[in-house]
């Protein structure tokens, strides 16, 4: 008996609780997008520096991007994994009925500094090298406990579990408690060399370990979606829910940076260079990020540029609103390197990699009558390319050289960003074919948590697609190499001068004398 019935195509879903936006996608078992959806999110700021948001609306904004993502791929396909990434270090703090306790704190809120400063005496920087890898920043999970528990403790004592933004929507799809090592590494609770967490410093910080989810592996299936996930997401009860990532180490997964050799270059509004390595390297002064990654038994160093792509929006909106950035970049690209003499520090808000300098400001340097909006423009693309490139270096040192990078981000949708990127790294720039980001690398480690593939190395060869190559110019790569290093000397001729500054700027802050 002849039948049309049209065969259910077979496919993942990946869901990514990103900080502006939400966004799901669904891809086939040949890497194909077939669907996306994406619902944007506001950050409150009752306070000036705080940055929190409900995690109920990520709930709920990724049940409708996901139903999203499934009408845009149509009725013929079937899900049968989900994977999830989201923001690092974001704190969600539940009670013992798995309730919301307060609003989660977010990695840009930066209320934690004394905090931070507390962490730092009571572990020391050795114990910080040893026991955790990595230096404390108002950013990461860990300060933001001792936060609520020294200004909040009624709402500390209530806290029963402490989740991550992509695990607390696993928590809703599933009811279980889990996170995995990408996600961990991030909190500054987790013993990155040896994955697990840190007894010796939970007991140094008085932290119970009791609040800590499991971690599993990030293709490891660590459930299976309710009734009420099936109902939100638009998919099937029982589809099993994948360990995924933190948003940084499914990005690599995403564009293919998973293993030595294959760096990851993020441009978004802040800008991210990630390089996996086959052993845990950490540093003496703990200057890049070391954190594992969702690629089993591999890590991967990190330096983050807190402005990039945010910084030509700054300047777009303040000397060109409603320009189009298509117009400013072909301005931009009609001037010479450098903008006939003129250097731009990209720290509108602080700096991270090298510096982890929240005095830092934006400075531009050698700028004259002779300079247009164009020169701008440039300059302000020069800067953020060369605060990647500090990353860059730093990696050189630790013996870890890549020899190409792998673009994101709206940056790697640009060709004159592509290109500068890659005559100041003076190496070959990919730009990632699928833009769904990190959405997408959760996508692919469902894929082989499912089954689909028998490594995440498979699911890269075969799924992951890239499009422009940009190839450094020898003459302008040498050229950026005189420019790069009279930028390096900028911050250290300013720093006694930002901490000065500090505090005196529009937020009401009191006026210090240097």
């Amino acid at each position: 008996m002849a039948t049309n019935m049209a065969k259910i195509a077979q496919a993942v879903l990946g869901i990514d609780v990103g900080t502006t936006a939400v966004k799901a996608v669904v891809v086939g078992v040949d890497g194909e997008v077939l669907g996306e959806g994406e619902v944007e999110q506001a950050i409150a700021t009752p306070r000036p520096g705080w940055a929190e948001q409900n995690p109920q609306e990520w709930w709920v904004n990724a049940g409708l991007a996901s139903r999203r993502a499934m009408a845009a791929a149509g009725k013929r396909v079937g899900v049968v994994a989900v994977g999830l990434t989201g923001q690092m270090h974001s704190s969600v703090f539940l009670d013992g009925a798995g309730e919301v306790i307060r609003p989660a704190l977010l990695w840009n809120d930066a209320r934690t500094s004394e905090q931070r400063r507390h962490i730092t005496r009571t572990l020391g920087l050795d114990g910080l090298r040893e026991m955790l890898g990595n230096l404390p920043l108002e950013g990461f999970t860990a300060p933001k406990v001792v936060w609520l528990m020294q200004n909040e403790p009624a709402n500390y004592a209530r806290l029963r579990t402490l989740l991550l933004p992509k695990d607390y929507i696993r928590y809703r799809l599933t009811g279980d408690y889990a996170t995995d090592p990408s996600d961990a590494a991030g909190t500054l609770l987790y013993d990155v060399r040896r994955r697990r967490w840190s007894e010796r410093a939970l007991e140094a910080l008085g932290l119970d370990a009791g609040i800590l989810p499991r971690v599993a592996g990030s293709t490891q299936v660590t459930g299976a979606v309710s009734a009420e996930g099936a109902a939100m997401l638009g998919i099937a009860r029982g589809t099993p829910v994948v360990g995924g990532g933190a948003d940084n180490a499914a990005g690599a997964v995403g564009c293919g940076a998973v293993g030595e050799g294959v760096t990851q270059a993020s441009v978004g509004t802040s800008g991210t260079l990630l390089l996996p390595t086959r052993e845990p390297r950490v540093a003496p002064d703990m200057n890049l990020h070391t954190f594992c990654h969702a690629v089993p038994d591999m890590w991967y160093l990190m330096g983050t540029a807190l402005s990039a792509g945010g910084a030509l929006g700054w300047l777009r909106d303040v000397v060109a609103p409603g320009t189009s950035y298509e117009a400013l970049t072909a301005e931009a690209a009609a001037t010479p390197v450098a903008g006939d003499g003129l250097l731009f520090l990209p720290y509108l808000s602080g700096e991270r990699t090298p510096h982890n300098d929240a005095n830092a400001r934006g400075v531009f340097f050698g700028l004259s009558l002779a300079h247009r909006r164009a020169h701008l423009v440039r300059a302000v693309i020069e800067g953020a390319c060369f605060a990647l490139r500090d990353s860059l270096e730093l990696m050189r040192e630790q013996g870890a050289a890549p020899a190409e990078a792998r673009a994101i981000g709206g940056g790697a949708r640009s060709g004159f960003w592509m290109q500068i990127l890659a005559d100041v790294f003076n190496m070959p720039i990919a730009a990632a074919q699928s833009a769904a980001g990190p959405a997408y690398g959760a996508a692919l480690l469902a894929m082989v948590g499912c089954g689909m593939f028998g490594d995440v190395e498979s699911a890269v060869r075969a799924c992951v697609r890239t499009s422009v190559v940009a190839e450094p110019d020898a003459a302008r790569a040498a050229e950026y190499d005189e420019i790069y290093d009279g930028y390096r000397r900028l911050y250290p001729a300013l720093r006694e001068r930002f901490a000065a500054h500090a505090g005196t700027g529009a937020d009401g802050g009191a006026r210090r004398r240097a």
